[in-house]
């Protein structure tokens, strides 16, 4: 495991507001199309698959598995990875807390958070 790398922090806007409200109480937010059901990642207002319905944002559920990574090795290495969300989408991510050489394709993952050097939560994942 290696030192912690502190991400820069985010600047929200009216269409992500709600998105980083939401990594503040604990919740990585997805977008899903009231009327079709289909969910996308990041969250936006209009859906990226058709225009029918609304966009709401709903909570994932934290779980999913390694897709693909990349060991960024840096002053402080770090893991930049897709992660394949349990509703569908591959969010682009870094992987915490883990012994990057134990790192494997199709592993579980779970949702947590690290702070940016502002305070914002960020969702990252971490070995299950």
């Amino acid at each position: 495991m290696s030192e912690a790398r502190i991400p820069p922090s985010p600047t929200p806007d009216p269409s992500t507001r709600a998105f980083w409200e939401g990594a503040r109480n604990g919740q990585l937010l997805i977008g899903r199309n009231t009327q079709t059901g289909r969910v996308h990642y990041p969250p936006r207002p209009v859906c990226p698959f058709d225009d029918e319905g609304t966009v709401e944002l709903v909570p994932a559920s934290g779980r999913a598995t390694l897709y693909t990574f990349s060991i960024t090795r840096a002053k402080t290495p770090y893991v930049v990875a897709y992660a394949e969300l349990e509703e569908g989408p591959r969010v682009l991510t870094n992987i915490v807390d883990c012994d990057f050489a134990a790192l494997r394709i199709g592993q579980a993952l779970r949702l947590t958070f690290i702070e940016t050097e502002g305070g914002q939560p960020l969702p990252v994942f971490t070995p299950a």
